[in-house]
């Protein structure tokens, strides 16, 4: 998803604080859906929720991390008994064997912990930048911004942060985005575009930000 049009510029700090000061009024504490135990729970149910719902993937991860919350646990499962518990998410056989492949190698070279280092996240099958900084940002609390399709919606919509391409918005988030909001922007945001800033029908009657907002397709 990419735009061609000459990007506007992103909203000035002021606009910025009041955005993320009434986000941060309705929700202090805004946490990922996706159900994890652990870090490497998470590891795992963000690297199944692509192309897929995080409602999809709770259901098929529930009984799955009931029986398998570690890397070696999840060895012992192996890919057929992985595939059993996943096989309604979308791609399960490929990401079954992303998932047996990524435990070993925790298993083999991080003594069976998760790493908190991007490059060695992104190293791992299956898990790619937006997975890597989802991980980073809930399992050890560091403030990256891991951008879907719903932050890159909002994000270019409201111009809290304009790009032509998710790797833009996540830089134009930690450019514009005041410091004190870092850490839970990429909650707020993708929570704003799945429940009020939605793509063909936004419901911009109960927006909390829309008298802030510069977009000019807003409905009633």
């Amino acid at each position: 998803m990419a735009l061609s049009r000459r990007l506007p510029p992103a909203l000035p700090f002021s606009d910025q604080v009041a955005i993320f000061s009434r986000l941060a009024e309705g929700n202090p504490a805004p946490e990922t859906e996706l159900l994890f135990v652990n870090p490497f729970t998470l590891v795992v149910a963000v690297a199944l929720s692509a192309q897929a719902t995080d409602v999809g993937v709770n259901r098929a991860t529930r009984g799955l991390f009931a029986v398998a919350d570690t890397p070696a646990k999840m060895l012992e499962l192996g890919v057929e008994g992985v595939t059993e518990h996943i096989r309604t998410i979308g791609l399960f056989r490929q990401k079954a064997r992303n998932v047996i492949a990524l435990s070993r190698i925790l298993v083999e070279e991080y003594d069976g912990q998760v790493p908190d280092s991007r490059a060695a996240l992104t190293s791992l099958p299956g898990v790619g930048r937006k997975t890597a900084n989802v991980v980073l940002s809930c399992a050890f609390g560091h403030p990256a911004q891991a951008v879907d399709t719903h932050i890159f919606r909002v994000g270019n919509r409201t111009r809290i942060a304009p790009g032509r391409d998710v790797d833009e918005v996540e830089r134009a988030i930690e450019d514009n985005v005041p410091a004190r909001f870092q850490a839970h922007a990429h909650h707020w945001l993708i929570l704003h575009g799945r429940y009020i800033c939605q793509a063909r029908k936004p419901r911009c009657g109960i927006c909390p930000i829309r008298d802030l907002c510069p977009y000019e397709e807003k409905t009633a």
